[in-house]
C-alpha cells in the first residue's frame, strides 16, 4: 500500500519519519533517558536526609502539622491524605501506606509519630490487612513537637509544591538525631538504605557525649550506645567488634533472636518477640516445612495464638523434648534467628554518602548548629523590629497632646503619618504603628507599660547576639534540648544483648542437638546408601539390593554426627551428614545418593569419605598411575556449603580413593602401604610417605606406577595375608615412585 493512500483513508495513521531507524550510542541514551529517572527516586524518593525523613514521610508529617493535628483530635485518615495530596501527588494508597509504617497501631517504630485508632496492621504479620482511611483516625504525636516547635522560625528552607500553590519545607528541624531512632528502608535505583533504630536515651547521650568531644572513639562510645534496639524486642546476638564495625563504616549485619518462654504444664513454647525482619506467618511456614522434610522431630503443632496483647506464637512439643535445645535448633533453621544487614545510606546536601554512626551524629549536630543559629537571627529579628515601634512609642510618651493634635488638624487620612514623622522625628514603620493604636489606649499608663519593654528587648537582643558568636553556648543550646527530650520520651531498652563466648556458637548449638549414637553404614556400587544402628543390624537378614547390585563400602566404626564427602564423575564433591540420613533397615533399599544429593543427569558418584574433624588424608588413584595426596581440611567451609566444586581431578578416571591418617597423627606407626596393579600384570607396593600432599583439591597428583600402553587396574590397601605368598612382598615393594612394577604371581588376583 502506497503512503498517499494510507493518508487517504487514515490521515492519522501517517506520521512523518515513521518507521525510520536512527543509530545512537547506548551511553548516550541511558545519560538521556534513564539517568533522570535513577537521579529523582535517589534524592526525592527512597532515601532518608539528616532529619530523618524521606520526602514522603515529610509532607505527610506537614500536611498534619498543618491541619492542626499536633494539638487538636484525631480525624479522619481519609480527610489527612486527601490534603497530603496537596504535597504529594503520587495517590492516595501511597500516602495512606506511609501513614501506616510511621502509626502506634502498626507497632513498625521504637517512636512513633502518627497516634492512630483503628486497625493499622502489624509490622510483624504478613497476612494482616489495614483497615481502609474512611475507618481509621489520626492525628499527631506529641514526640513530633520536637519536629515543628520551630518550623515557623525560619530555621529551615522552605519551597513551592508540584504546582506552585504552596510551600513546603525542605526539611524537618528535629531537635534529636530522629535518623538514628526509629528504622529506616528506602531501596533506590543501583542503590539502597537500611538504617536500624536506636534507644532513644542513648542517643542523645552519645550525640551529647560527641559534641562535647568530637574525638572519641567507638571504645568510648560503645558503653553509653550499646546497640540497635528494635521496637518488637528480641535479643541481639552481641559481638562488639560487628557493633564497632557498623558505628564506624555503616555498614555489616547482626543476629537477632526470638524471645521465648517454656509453659511446663502445657509442654509448649510461646514466642512473645521476634527478628524485625520476618513474621510470624513466615516463621510458621518454615517450621512446618522443617516438620516436613524431616529435621525438626521435636513439634507436633505450631499456631499464631496473637490477640489483642500482643504477639505469640505458640510451638507444642513432644514429650520429652528439650525446650531449650529445640529452641537452639529452630535458630538455625527458620527465621526465629534472623541477620540484620545495615546500610547507612543518607542524603546529605542532595548526595548520597553511606557514613557510620559517629559521622551521622556529627552531620546531624552540624544541621541543629545552623537550625538554632537561624532560630536566634529570627528571633534577634524580631526583637529589633518590636523594639524599633517601641521607640518610636517612646518619642510620643513626651507629648501625647501633641500627637492628637497633629492626627485630628490633619485633613486627609494619608498625610496623618508624614505629619507624625515630621512632628516627632521618627520613621514611617514607627509612625504608621502609633497611628493604628487605638484611641482609648491613647493614655500615658498604656504607653508607659509597653515601653517598659524597651530594656528587656535589648538585654535580650544582646545576648542573642552573643549566643550567635559562641559555638559553645549553641552547643549548649543543644545539649540541654536532648537532654529534656530524653528524660521526657526515653524508655528503657526493648531488645536484650546476648554475650556469646567462642566465635561461633551457632556451629556449637548445632553439635549439641544431633544425637550421639553409633551406627553402621553401607554403600552400593549403584549409589543406594544405608545407615544401620548396630541393635537393628544384629536383628536383620540379608541386604535388599537392586539386581545386579553390591555392597561396595561398609563402615561398621560410624557416629550419627560424622560427616560425609561424596565425590562424583564431574569433580564436585557434595557434602552431608550422617545425621541426615534416616536410620533403616537391611531390608529397604535405601537412599539413593544421587537424587538425594541432587546430581547432574550425566554426573555419577565415585567415592565417599567419612570424617568426624576432617583431621585426616584423602589418596586418590587414577587410571594413568598418578596418585594425588590431599589434606581432609580442604574441604572445611565456614558456611554450610553443600557442593564443592574442583574437589577432584577428572582429566583420568578414578580407579580408588582412600582416608588415612596425617603423618603428624601417626606417632610410632608407619605410613600405610599400597599394592597397586596395572591391567598388563604388574605390581608394585609403596609407602603412602612417598607422595607428599598437595594445597589444591583438584591436584593431578604426581606418577607412582609408570605405564606403557596400559592403564592402573586397582589399587588396594596392603595388608598381611593380600598375597598368595607373604615372602614376595619385598619383591613388589619400592623405595622410590615412579616405577613400572614387577610382572605379579600368575595366582595373584587383578582387580
Amino acid at each position: 500500500m502506497k503512503k498517499k493512500e494510507i493518508k487517504k483513508k487514515t490521515p492519522n495513521a501517517y506520521i512523518e519519519g515513521a518507521g525510520e531507524v536512527n543509530e545512537k550510542n547506548i551511553v548516550e541514551t541511558l545519560e538521556e533517558n534513564y539517568m533522570p529517572y535513577a537521579m529523582s527516586v535517589i534524592v526525592s524518593r527512597a532515601l532518608p536526609e539528616i532529619d530523618g525523613f524521606k520526602p514522603s514521610h515529610r509532607k505527610l508529617l506537614y500536611t498534619m502539622y498543618k491541619m492542626g493535628l499536633l494539638t487538636g483530635a484525631r480525624t479522619k485518615s481519609a480527610n489527612i491524605v486527601g490534603q497530603t495530596m496537596r504535597l504529594n501527588p503520587h495517590g492516595d494508597s501511597a500516602i495512606y501506606e506511609t501513614m501506616v509504617r510511621l502509626a502506634r497501631g502498626n507497632e513498625s517504630l521504637l517512636h512513633p509519630y502518627v497516634d492512630s485508632k483503628g486497625n493499622f496492621s502489624k509490622a510483624y504479620s504478613r497476612d494482616m490487612a489495614y483497615a481502609a482511611s474512611r475507618y481509621t483516625e489520626a492525628k499527631l504525636e506529641s514526640i513530633c513537637t520536637e519536629l515543628f516547635s520551630e518550623i515557623t522560625q525560619d530555621t529551615v528552607d522552605f519551597v513551592p509544591n508540584y504546582d506552585n500553590s504552596t510551600t513546603e519545607p525542605v526539611l524537618l528541624p528535629a531537635k534529636f538525631p530522629s535518623v538514628l531512632v526509629n528504622s529506616n528502608i528506602g531501596i533506590a535505583v543501583s542503590m539502597a538504605s537500611n538504617i536500624c533504630p536506636f534507644n532513644l536515651a542513648e542517643v542523645c547521650k552519645t550525640t551529647e557525649l560527641l559534641m562535647k568531644n568530637p574525638d572519641l572513639t567507638s571504645d568510648e562510645v560503645i558503653a553509653y550506645l550499646k546497640a540497635p534496639d528494635f521496637p518488637g524486642g528480641g535479643s541481639i546476638v552481641y559481638n562488639e567488634d560487628e557493633i564497632k564495625n557498623i558505628y564506624e563504616s555503616g555498614r555489616g549485619s547482626f543476629k537477632v533472636r526470638a524471645k521465648y518462654s517454656y509453659d511446663k504444664s502445657e509442654n509448649v513454647i510461646e514466642v512473645t518477640e521476634i527478628p524485625p525482619t520476618t513474621t510470624v506467618e513466615a516463621i510458621i511456614d518454615k517450621i512446618v516445612e522443617q516438620v516436613k522434610a524431616g529435621k525438626i522431630k521435636e513439634v507436633s503443632d505450631t499456631r499464631d495464638e496473637t490477640d489483642l496483647s500482643g504477639l505469640k506464637l505458640t510451638i507444642d512439643l513432644k514429650r520429652g523434648t528439650d525446650p531449650d535445645a529445640l529452641m537452639q535448633k529452630l535458630y538455625r533453621l527458620t527465621p526465629l534467628q534472623d541477620s540484620f544487614s545495615c546500610n547507612f545510606n543518607l542524603l546529605i546536601a542532595g548526595n548520597p554518602r553511606v557514613m557510620g554512626v559517629f559521622e551521622i551524629l556529627r552531620e546531624w549536630a552540624a544541621f541543629r548548629t545552623e537550625c538554632v543559629k537561624r532560630r536566634i537571627y529570627f528571633d534577634i529579628g524580631k526583637k529589633k523590629d518590636k523594639l524599633h515601634l517601641l521607640q518610636g512609642l517612646a518619642k510620643i510618651l513626651l507629648d501625647i497632646d501633641k500627637a492628637i493634635k497633629i492626627i485630628r488638624e490633619t485633613d486627609e487620612e494619608n498625610e496623618v503619618v508624614p505629619n507624625l514623622m515630621v512632628g516627632f522625628g521618627i520613621d514611617e514603620i514607627q509612625a504608621d504603628y502609633v497611628a493604628e493604636i487605638k484611641l482609648r489606649h491613647i493614655n500615658r499608663e498604656y504607653i508607659v507599660k509597653r515601653t517598659e519593654e524597651i530594656e528587656s528587648l535589648k538585654k535580650a537582643i544582646a545576648e542573642g547576639e552573643e549566643i550567635l558568636g559562641s559555638e559553645r553556648k549553641i552547643k549548649s543550646l543543644i545539649i540541654a534540648d536532648l537532654r529534656e527530650i530524653a528524660d521526657k520520651y526515653g524508655k528503657p531498652r526493648k531488645t536484650e544483648l546476648i554475650y556469646v563466648e567462642g566465635s561461633d556458637s551457632q556451629f556449637t548449638d548445632e553439635q549439641e542437638e544431633v544425637p550421639d549414637y553409633a551406627v553402621n553404614i553401607f554403600l552400593t556400587k549403584e549409589g543406594y546408601f544405608k545407615k544401620i544402628t548396630p541393635q537393628s543390624l544384629r536383628m536383620s537378614g540379608e541386604h535388599k539390593l537392586k539386581e545386579g547390585d553390591a555392597v561396595s563400602v561398609h563402615i561398621d566404626s560410624a557416629n550419627n554426627r560424622d560427616e560425609l564427602l561424596f565425590f562424583t564423575t564431574h569433580g564436585f564433591a557434595y557434602k552431608a551428614r550422617v545425621s541426615d540420613f534416616e536410620d533403616t533397615k537391611t531390608s529397604v533399599m535405601g537412599d539413593y545418593i544421587p537424587s538425594k544429593l541432587e546430581f547432574a543427569e550425566d554426573e555419577k558418584l565415585l567415592s565417599m569419605i567419612l570424617t568426624s574433624d576432617y583431621s585426616e588424608t584423602i589418596i586418590s588413584f587414577f587410571q594413568n598411575g598418578k596418585a594425588a595426596k590431599v589434606l581432609l581440611s580442604s574441604f572445611v567451609t565456614k558456611t554450610k556449603r553443600r557442593k564443592l566444586a574442583n574437589s577432584l581431578n577428572v582429566d583420568s578416571p578414578l580407579v580408588a580413593m582412600y582416608k588415612i591418617p596425617n603423618a603428624d597423627s601417626l606417632l610410632e606407626g608407619e605410613p600405610p602401604e599400597f599394592m597397586l596393579k596395572s591391567a598388563a600384570g604388574k605390581v608394585m607396593i609403596f609407602s603412602s610417605a612417598l607422595i607428599l600432599p598437595k594445597a589444591s583439591r583438584d591436584t593431578q597428583g604426581v606418577q607412582v606406577m609408570r605405564l606403557t600402553k596400559t592403564t592402573l587396574q586397582s589399587a588396594e590397601l596392603y595388608r598381611e595375608g593380600i598375597l598368595p605368598d607373604e615372602s614376595e612382598a619385598d619383591k613388589y615393594r619400592t623405595k622410590t615412585v615412579p616405577v613400572a612394577g614387577v610382572i605379579g604371581n600368575t595366582q595373584l588376583r587383578l582387580g
